[in-house]
């Protein structure tokens, strides 16, 4: 059961931060975490995250590593965990607001425009600051170090294992396995990346990505990764505006990269589906099944 203001009142409290209860404000977006937002009694805002689930601690281990050792090398705003244990994790709050959350009845609430050219200089610069960072300077966090032939491996393993567990639409199977025979679509280097770059992880002052919050997928692999959901939800002029900052400012892409990040965004129904594999819940496996038996 997720926790209630009470409840995580009183863990802030057993582990030395004393929240004001009625300051509060719970966000139940994130899969893995249940996160809130409270203010101490010195008036510091800070960020909580409840583990879901018993299976995330040793995920969380990594990214706490992860964020140490990544922190200096960005310009922008990544969580200080000043607590984290196996029941909590908290960090001041880091500048900006949300550039997407989740309103009452479950609908996303934009706020930010990410057809702005504004939005796209800014996300391809700190994307390429992100992706020109040395790998050896995380390499010690314990985040997947995957060579270039690892990554497309690692997502031909991933789609055979869900293919194996769930009913997966034809059409579906016929263009991931076309995908994934195609040396055309796929990247020659890797890159350090977050792997889940989406407005509901990205802090905003406006237009302008100020911070990077959730880094729970960080890893040294495909840099593609990082621009799926960008490249699915904007034009694709926007789309260019950000690749052309990106190349401008250090980052490499190859002839078919959009049209990979395009496949990328098709398999997203297979990531969903090694989730709910691993949780076992009723209702990820049936999200999953729906996903999955789509057509293309």
């Amino acid at each position: 059961m997720p926790a209630d203001r009470s409840t995580i009142r009183e863990s802030a409290l057993d582990h030395g931060l004393d929240l004001v209860a009625e300051s509060i404000t719970i966000n139940e977006l994130g899969l893995d975490f249940q996160v809130a937002i409270g203010e101490a009694v010195d008036g510091r805002s800070w960020v909580l995250r409840i583990p879901r689930r018993p299976d995330v601690a040793a995920r969380a281990a990594v990214e706490g590593r992860f964020l140490r050792n990544i922190a200096p090398h960005l310009s922008i705003a990544v969580p200080d965990w000043q607590i984290h244990t196996e029941e909590l994790i908290a960090y001041p709050l880091l500048p900006g607001t949300p550039g997407l959350t989740l309103r009452d009845d479950g609908q996303p609430r934009w706020h930010v425009d990410v057809e702005s050219p504004e939005y796209a200089e800014s996300l391809g610069g700190v994307l390429a600051e992100l992706h020109t960072v040395d790998p050896d300077a995380v390499r010690g966090s314990g985040i997947p170090i995957l060579s270039p032939a690892e990554v497309r491996q690692r997502k031909c393993d991933d789609v055979a294992r869900v293919d194996a567990e769930f009913d997966v639409a034809p059409s579906l199977r016929r263009r991931w396995r076309e995908w994934l025979d195609d040396d055309s679509f796929w990247p020659t280097f890797t890159a350090v990346t977050h792997g889940e770059v989406y407005p509901a992880h990205q802090l905003m002052a406006g237009p302008i990505n100020v911070g990077i919050l959730d880094w729970t997928t960080a890893a040294v692999g495909d840099p593609a990764r990082d621009f799926v959901f960008h490249r699915a939800s904007v034009s694709a002029a926007a789309f260019e505006m950000t690749i052309a900052r990106y190349v401008e400012a250090g980052g490499r892409v190859w002839p078919r990269f959009a049209e990979h990040c395009d496949e990328l965004y098709s398999a997203t129904p297979v990531d969903l589906g090694l989730f709910a594999l691993q949780t076992g819940e009723p209702e990820h496996l049936q999200a999953a099944r729906t996903q999955l038996n789509a057509p293309a």
